[in-house]
């Protein structure tokens, strides 16, 4: 049991120092490629190879979609679509800034599940939480806005960015709630499965894009400049962090998983100063409430849910339920 704990452990850290790395290295790699074709060819590399996985490890009989083929190519597109087209969309617009944005957006995603969990089930968090969740998105306004938000708000060249990097954390937020509805599956099966068909619309749009003249397929040059960052991205980022989280959080639960969010704005921060990037007060100051924030609710349902209630007194207790 304890084997499993620390090896549930260790595959949540890699997987969350990966997602932290991968916008430096795609911010590195986008002096050389589009966003779009990027993706697709990271991607197009981690479906064959869990296509190959697969079909290896349960037989062809595992492809089958058993009357789910449209909520699988639902997740999937908000995942290998949504999310992975438009954040590395988002952060190309928005230039060097957007490595540290995307990387917050990306560590927002707990408390955007909270809120999504509240709007849509109607499950309304604790008063400590949704305090919790304010202090995050104060962070993040930190981070994005670089502590001038009149001058964000003039700059419409950054909102757009913005929205859409915005967007692609919902979209994987959406995919991560939708595991649940595929229960009885092995974990590589719903991830294979749904990384095909979310792979193939993003392949869909990106065609679309080259006829319209909006990008150009990518020339050998632009390949060979960008083989080490799309090795990496398709090896840790893609493949190890995907399978990685999933099985991490079957083994922990996603309540001791999600502390390791925690390390990806850290991870992308430690990145961007060794790269000589321009991080400022507000990127720190921003990141620090976001980790603070996330820990607190963290601490708080654990205490929650280990009976604490008998611990506190009854004013406290009234004030974060």
């Amino acid at each position: 049991m304890r084997n499993n704990v620390v090896w549930g452990a260790f595959l949540c850290f890699i997987a969350a120092v990966s997602w932290g790395a991968m916008f430096p290295v795609a911010h590195a790699a986008f002096k050389h490629i589009d966003p779009f074709y990027f993706t697709i060819i990271r991607y197009g590399a981690v479906t064959i190879i869990l296509v190959a996985m697969l079909f290896w490890k349960e037989g062809k009989q595992a492809f089958r979609f058993e009357g789910k083929g449209l909520p699988l190519w639902f997740f999937g597109t908000m995942a290998f679509t949504v999310y992975n087209l438009f954040i590395f969309w988002g952060e190309d617009l928005m230039g060097e800034s957007g490595v540290m944005v995307a990387s917050i957006m990306e560590s927002l995603m707990p408390m955007i599940s909270i809120v999504m969990i509240w709007l849509i089930f109607n499950k309304r968090p604790y008063s400590f939480t949704f305090i919790c969740v304010i202090v995050s998105l104060i962070g993040a306004m930190f981070v994005i806005t670089k502590g001038n938000i009149q001058a964000f708000l003039g700059a419409t060249d950054a909102i757009f960015p913005s929205i859409l990097i915005f967007i692609a954390v919902i979209g994987w937020v959406i995919y991560t709630m939708g595991g649940s509805k595929f229960r009885g599956w092995s974990v590589l099966r719903y991830t294979t499965l749904s990384c095909l068909l979310g792979t193939i619309t993003a392949a869909v749009i990106v065609t679309a894009a080259t006829l319209f003249g909006y990008i150009s397929i990518p020339t050998e040059e632009v390949m060979i400049a960008t083989s080490p960052h799309l090795l990496f991205m398709i090896v840790f980022p893609g493949l190890i962090a995907l399978l990685g989280w999933n099985i991490g959080v079957s083994i922990l639960s996603p309540i001791n998983a999600l502390l390791f969010i925690n390390f990806v704005p850290v991870t992308t921060l430690v990145i961007s100063i060794y790269q000589g990037n321009d991080v400022t007060m507000f990127d720190i100051l921003g990141t620090a409430l976001i980790i603070l924030s996330l820990l607190a609710n963290n601490i708080f349902v654990r205490l929650q849910k280990n009976g604490y209630k008998r611990l506190v007194p009854t004013k406290l207790r009234e004030w974060v339920s």
